[in-house]
């Protein structure tokens, strides 16, 4: 099975604030993530992290968090990964690391990528792109749900704070992407 992630913010106290978590502390944060991420994928599943896994704590921290995560891990390089350049921080947790991925699902494509993108590879066929960065914060964007709606129901953020803390399941995002799609959808 495939899983994808993105925004988890491992270590960071000031988004419990920022973004409304709904966690007393970042210690309390980080095991509700660990745990939800633990209750749905297993040591046989892929997860792709769409950008930011952990911002603040050291690598080592970053580290032990990582290890206790299930699943074959792929990053998604996001604005905050600065942790992978600390010393105490090893980086063969992750299969790979990349800026910009496409995974072929069943009959479509998903693009992934950290952050929000208008039009992407194979758009007008069948292709979902899947992002994070913006969280579930985008009042401070003029005209915001004007911009995001522009990107169809074929864009979608994977972030946790959209997700109920939870990783989100291919066969959902397939299903949320592609649930009119039919032949005469294709533009090109």
């Amino acid at each position: 099975m495939h899983y994808f992630v993105a925004d988890l913010h491992f270590c960071h106290a000031k988004i419990i604030s920022l973004c409304n978590r709904p966690f007393n502390d970042v210690n309390e944060m980080n095991n509700r993530l660990i745990r939800n991420w633990n209750s749905i994928v297993s040591n046989n599943d892929d997860i792709y992290i769409l950008g930011d896994f952990a911002f603040r704590g050291s690598g080592g921290e970053i580290l032990k968090i990582a290890k206790r995560l299930k699943g074959r891990k792929y990053l998604i390089r996001g604005n905050h990964e600065k942790y992978l350049t600390d010393a105490n921080f090893d980086v063969s947790v992750f299969e790979w690391i990349k800026d910009y991925f496409v995974l072929n699902y069943e009959d479509a494509r998903f693009v992934l990528f950290h952050y929000p993108i208008l039009e992407w590879q194979d758009y007008h066929r069948k292709s979902a792109h899947l992002y994070g960065h913006i969280h579930n914060n985008t009042s401070h964007i003029p005209d915001h749900s004007v911009k995001f709606a522009c990107m169809g129901n074929r864009a979608i953020n994977v972030g946790v704070d959209c997700n109920n803390f939870f990783p989100v399941s291919a066969k959902e995002v397939y299903e949320k992407a592609f649930k009119d799609w039919g032949s005469d959808c294709l533009l090109i």
